[in-house]
């Protein structure tokens, strides 16, 4: 049994191999896009993505633009 420290990493591990996966497909989707372009378009897809509408996590939503 793995402990909330080992579980929380392979969390975050997988995070980052979604983002890096979602990078690539958006690279290929927008060949002549520059890098500041792409980092846009990911930004957009995770703000926008299907289930993000209001946040990842329960509770009240809240407007992300307050902390930009």
């Amino acid at each position: 049994m793995s402990t909330a420290a080992e579980r929380m990493r392979m969390a975050l591990d997988l995070s980052e191999l979604a983002e890096a996966v979602m990078r690539e497909n958006l690279r290929r989707q927008h060949p002549d896009a520059t890098p500041l372009a792409l980092e846009a378009l990911l930004t957009e897809w995770f703000a926008t993505r299907p289930g993000a509408e209001h946040g990842d996590a329960e509770g009240r939503p809240i407007d992300p633009s307050r902390f930009g």
